[in-house]
């Protein structure tokens, strides 16, 4: 289904309607497509996720790791 940002606006209760039968809407703004709404299924997720485990092979920690960025650089010569 194809609808406005208007149409969002107004008539939000009709769009969770046509996604609770399962159909995508298609959001557009200025006759652009925009944005994709899609009907979320409970029972098909995505448990494996390639961000969960990412640092599985690092030895520094991540709070380390996060401090040392905003520690910043030294230009001292």
């Amino acid at each position: 289904m194809l609808v406005t940002a208007k149409d969002l606006r107004f008539n939000i209760s009709m769009l969770f309607k046509v996604l609770s039968k399962g159909e995508d809407v298609t959001i557009t703004y200025r006759g652009k497509p925009k944005a994709k709404l899609i009907s979320y299924d409970e029972g098909n997720e995505e448990k494996d996720s390639g961000i969960f485990g990412m640092w599985d092979d690092k030895t520094l920690e991540v709070d380390e790791f996060v401090r040392d960025l905003r520690r910043g650089r030294s230009f001292d010569l």
